[in-house]
């Protein structure tokens, strides 16, 4: 099985895990947006919640203090708000959005009349993109000057830029205390990227009382922001490899209209293919596979496909008309279409007609008793927002009998499904101690997957148009900014184009472009970082490091470490090094017994590795009954044998002129061996008798 190979340096130990009990209920925070539409390789791992009896409070008939009332006006807990998309101020004046997308209009912090920090900051963001593109050094270090000097100035979004480049060691020194810092003055001041990038640090420390309580808040704007509807996320996190290698196929799904799906997609729907126009308004209306989003779109595509009889559209149309998306807030149609597609079994679209009834919109009186008949329908059949709406009823006791123990079961299998607003109540709930106990440790990493969701993660979409177009430089600082604010998918795949593309001119170091000592370091980190967060080919990536000594000094004690961390998620090529180094005695207890049994898990784990497998049980075989005989000696060779043979390859085979002469060799061998087979095949078909041999 081949080594992986990437760079490292030390970092604090990661952080402790979710303990695993005794199951008794199993939640899966998806963060995967519309599935039919997502490869696999470009999801977000999914955070596997398990809870065991202990987690659940034994007495939950009391009212709890922090517990909302029914007729009362807590904003604290959610009752059925209206769900209109929040404008610009969510963004945050600081946002970057609007120098990526000038044809989404000026924000308010942006017009023409700047104060002079304003200006500063503007001039100096638009200007550091333009340098990252361009990779031009100089023009960058001019471009954080600018920055540099807003921040002096009080602008808290050039505080928070400021801190992103103190972090990351770029055009300065790098210094985690100074950008934690200048982080803190610009969440201060509102900002909500800070406020992010705080909430990360605190969480990577185990400080979760302050990480919970940033969370919280930026949970809270995520969930009310225009980029959350119906199923979250919309911004799609898509990983640009898959393992070591370009991941092709999320990243030609993620072209946007210049998809050739979308395509062939569009002109089908153009022909009146029915299904073409509900997927095209679906993409759309969810900005999903690079689409940018737009709502008219949308609204054409789903009112053509309700023309030709798609019930599913129907529902869709609904919820148009109920959020005023791209078109008049209007409840009456709203509550039409609704009822045509519940109608013909779209029973998602009971969820929509329980919150009409609720709040009496489009109907002729509020009806709690209606709305909660509606909820369990959509419950009924599996329909995650069926689950999420009861568990509000049962929190609140709107028109039931309030029990906090019926609304976490509601809420829990909500977040089974990846309900984002479920996810926030749990959170919650885990935060007050309501239902379940007090567990802030469950609730920071709730609150960071609805956090996530929010207006900043946009800037994912612009660093994979970026990659998409070659502007390798933007792709990889905006990965970087997100990686500050804690993204995993950002953090390995800012990595992975450091790795990748490290020979190009594209990482701005402390003084002008990075050495390879700089690069090296700071991939190592972001890969630790995802590592943190699951990401086992990261933590692969790490042990290789430590153990090949490529960014830092040789530590096989590290690298077992990182190895186990992989090994824990399942990783086969972790199980197989783990294996290798009991068998070698680096950095782990020298035992055959063990590296025999890391060799059958990768096996088991992966069939893919059955050869490098069969030779590694072969070696140990050889290895425990000729101990100190040539064949140990000459397998303890090996690996200083294979750079040398390696370096061969690649200077004397791998030359173009070379490797032609190579394979018309082994192509004339082979057709000489193919002649020479066939002529013996017909000598012995057809024998040849000896002249004058009796008949």
């Amino acid at each position: 099985m081949q080594q992986n190979r990437r760079r490292s340096r030390p970092v604090p130990t990661p952080m402790a895990r979710v303990r695993h009990r005794h199951l008794l209920l199993l939640a899966a925070i998806a963060a995967a947006a519309a599935a039919a539409f997502l490869p696999c390789a470009s999801a977000v791992r999914p955070f596997v919640l398990v809870l065991s009896r202990d987690d659940f409070l034994k007495d939950t008939a009391g009212a709890h203090p922090s517990l909302p009332s029914a007729d009362g006006d807590d904003d604290e807990w959610d009752d059925f708000d209206d769900e209109s998309p929040a404008t610009d101020p969510l963004l945050s004046p600081s946002s970057w959005v609007p120098l990526l997308d000038p044809s989404g209009g000026s924000p308010s912090g942006y017009e023409p009349d700047l104060p002079p920090s304003d200006a500063l900051f503007v001039a100096g963001v638009r200007a550091m993109l333009s340098a990252a593109s361009a990779g031009d050094d100089a023009a960058f270090a001019t471009a954080a000057a600018q920055i540099e000097a807003a921040a002096a100035g009080g602008h808290p979004g050039a505080q928070s830029a400021l801190a992103f480049l103190s972090g990351a060691g770029i055009t300065r020194p790098a210094s985690r205390s100074r950008a934690f810092l200048l982080h803190k003055f610009a969440a201060d001041a509102g900002d909500l990227q800070s406020k992010m990038a705080l909430a990360y640090s605190y969480f990577r420390q185990e400080m979760y009382e302050e990480a919970v309580t940033l969370y919280a808040e930026l949970a809270e704007a995520a969930l009310t922001s225009s980029l959350i509807s119906k199923e979250p996320p919309v911004i799609e996190p898509v990983r640009l490899h898959s393992g070591t290698e370009e991941n092709k196929e999320a990243l030609r799904k993620s072209r946007g209209e210049d998809d050739e799906d979308f395509q062939i997609t569009e002109y089908q729907a153009q022909r009146g293919n029915t299904v073409a126009m509900h997927k095209l308004g679906l993409l759309y209306y969810y900005g999903l596979r690079g689409v940018r989003r737009d709502y008219g779109k949308a609204y054409h595509w789903f009112s053509k496909a309700v023309e030709k009889g798609d019930t599913r559209a129907m529902e869709l149309l609904g919820e148009i008309y109920a959020r005023g998306a791209g078109v008049e807030r209007n409840y009456t149609e709203a509550y039409k279409w609704l009822t045509l597609a519940a109608k013909q079994q779209q029973y998602s679209a009971y969820n929509g007609l329980g919150y009409l009834y609720v709040k009496g919109y489009g109907v002729e009186k509020k009806n709690l008793t209606k709305a909660k008949e509606f909820f369990e329908i959509a419950a009924e059949h599996k329909e995650h927002g069926g689950y999420y709406n009861l568990g509000v009823l049962y929190l609140k006791g709107i028109g039931v009998k309030r029990d906090v123990m019926t609304a976490c079961n509601f809420f829990l299998r909500a977040v089974n499904a990846g309900q984002p607003k479920a996810i926030y109540q749990v959170a919650k709930l885990f935060q007050k101690g309501v239902g379940l106990k007090r567990n802030l440790q469950m609730a920071a990493v709730m609150y960071k997957s609805v956090a996530e969701r929010g207006p900043w993660s946009s800037l994912s979409r612009w660093a994979l148009e970026s990659y998409l177009k070659g502007d390798i430089g933007k792709a990889l600082l905006l990965y970087s900014r997100m990686a500050d604010l804690g993204y995993e998918v950002a953090q390995s795949n800012a990595a992975w184009i450091l790795d990748r593309y490290g020979e190009e001119s594209i990482c701005m170091g402390e003084s002008g472009f990075c050495t390879d000592m700089e690069r090296h370091l700071r991939a190592h980190a972001l890969w630790w970082q995802a590592s943190e967060q699951g990401n086992e080919h990261a933590a692969l990536l790490i042990g290789d490091a430590y153990y090949y000594g490529r960014g830092v000094g040789r530590d096989y004690e590290r690298a077992a470490e990182a190895y186990m961390h992989a090994q824990s998620q399942s990783n086969a090529q972790a199980m197989f090094n783990l294996g290798y180094m009991h068998e070698h005695g680096h950095g782990l207890p020298l035992d055959l017994h063990l590296a025999k049994r890391y060799y059958d898990q990768a096996v088991e784990v992966d069939p893919g590795a059955k050869l490098p497998v069969m030779l590694a049980l072969t070696s140990l075989w050889i290895r425990k009954n000729y101990a100190g005989s040539f064949l140990v000696h000459f397998i303890d060779s090996l690996p200083e044998v294979y750079p040398v043979v390696e370096e061969w390859v690649e200077d004397v085979l791998m030359d173009e002129g070379n490797t032609t002469i190579f394979t018309l060799f082994a192509c004339l061998v082979t057709v000489l061996y193919l002649r020479e087979r066939q002529r013996r095949q017909v000598a012995a078909a057809n024998p040849q008798q000896p002249d004058g041999a009796p008949n």
